[in-house]
């Protein structure tokens, strides 16, 4: 038999420009494992890695559909018992003329089914920056232009509304909120999301609202869904389980897409094509959703007062530290602390793993326009080990040139 002349496969241009800073830093982190550093993870979102717990009553409504046989696959929409607990969840929220509903698997599934569905090659998205990373990979993936808007520091990380009528043009799409903000914490104000509509108005583009956060809030604070606030622009609103109810690894999201009939009716269907090109999602895990959004909310004041205190200890301890502010979150479980550092954040980063073990991701990684010199943490784990965390980023601090 002749040899095997060598060859290599060639991965899709596509993927170049893919990255996802919130995973890649753990390659950094393996390697200072193998070495027997004690690791502190400060870089993932996920409440089940610590003290916080699925509420019993999803996991029972879950595991009793399971049990009555919901097993094969569901209606490629949802099931019609998750599907009004979402419209009445909108419904409680203040949005009107929603045109449709569906579930997908996460958050993240649906915003990528509303990108596909809405943007072609070459269209352009603006997201927010510092912002999450999810949006700029799947624009990369499908070949649409990211165009970054500023989130202004200094007004507690508002987004800069004329940064994002400058950048506006005959080619975009949507402009994304993320409400509350990760990786600041920010929560936006009414007259800001108002602006923000304004600008979608004029222009008659799509608006994205991504409140994933919208019950994690803190010193008495109160979210405003953006698409509350208009009823003739149309809005989509994602959703789900993995925040708010804690369940990230059940993989539960949805949309709910709002405004005028007519305008949005041909994006609904380029939606529903896509909904059922996948079949469905998770069978048995949808009828907990009119558990979570209908039923017992206890577990959600419990949270708060748990992360508002690991919050209150991030801020306090944060910017006691020489080379370091921090601007207070307002909701979700994200820090982005700015570093005045004689380096790129992403080399501070590293240098940060190799040293302490302690895990955070580089601020550029969520956009560079204004998110570099920057790092995000979670303040998720509990009020020890966030202690001991801060501690060794001070000691670490103190050896660092500064700019």
């Amino acid at each position: 038999m002749p040899p095997v002349e060598a060859y290599c496969v060639t991965p899709s241009q596509r993927t170049a420009q893919i990255t996802y800073a919130v995973r890649d830093v753990l390659l950094v982190a393996e390697e200072t494992k193998k070495n027997g550093k004690e690791m502190l993870y400060l870089n993932i979102g996920d409440p089940n890695i610590f003290d916080f717990d699925i509420p019993p009553h999803l996991i029972a409504v879950a595991h009793e559909a399971m049990l009555a046989h919901k097993n094969g696959y569901a209606p490629s929409q949802g099931v019609p018992q998750a599907l009004d607990a979402i419209r009445r969840e909108a419904q409680r929220k203040g949005i009107r003329n929603v045109q449709d509903v569906f579930t997908a698997y996460g958050a993240s599934e649906a915003i990528e089914l509303c990108l596909t569905a809405l943007a072609d090659p070459g269209d352009s998205i603006l997201l927010p920056s510092p912002g999450y990373p999810l949006y700029s990979a799947l624009n990369s993936k499908l070949n649409i232009e990211s165009r970054f808007y500023r989130m202004d520091e200094q007004k507690n990380w508002q987004p800069d509304v004329e940064d994002i009528a400058a950048k506006l043009d005959a080619r975009s799409k949507a402009i994304v909120i993320i409400n509350p903000n990760n990786p600041t914490g920010a929560l936006y104000g009414r007259e800001v999301l108002e602006k923000i509509l304004e600008l979608a108005r004029k222009k008659k583009i799509v608006v994205f609202s991504d409140e994933i956060y919208d019950k994690i809030l803190f010193d008495g604070n109160k979210h405003v869904a953006t698409a509350s606030l208009a009823d003739d622009i149309p809005i989509v609103t994602f959703g789900g389980l993995s925040k708010c109810y804690l369940a990230p690894g059940w993989r539960v999201g949805w949309a709910v897409i709002s405004g005028p009939q007519k305008a949005t009716k041909d994006y609904v269907a380029a939606i529903q094509k896509m909904t059922r090109s996948r079949l469905s999602i998770n069978h048995p895990i949808q009828y907990a959703i009119p558990a979570a959004l209908d039923g017992d909310q206890s577990h959600i004041e419990a949270m708060n007062r748990k992360l508002q205190a690991r919050r209150d200890i991030t801020t306090k301890y944060l910017n006691q530290i020489p080379g370091i502010s921090c601007v207070k979150p307002l909701g979700a479980f994200y820090a982005f602390p700015k570093i005045a550092v004689a380096m790129p954040d992403k080399i501070f980063v590293e240098n940060l793993i190799r040293d302490t073990g302690v895990v955070v991701v580089h601020g550029s990684g969520f956009g560079e326009l204004a998110g570099a010199g920057h790092f995000r943490l979670v303040f998720l784990p509990g009020e020890a080990v966030l202690q001991k965390a801060y501690q060794l980023i001070e000691g670490f601090m103190k050896k660092q040139p500064t700019n």
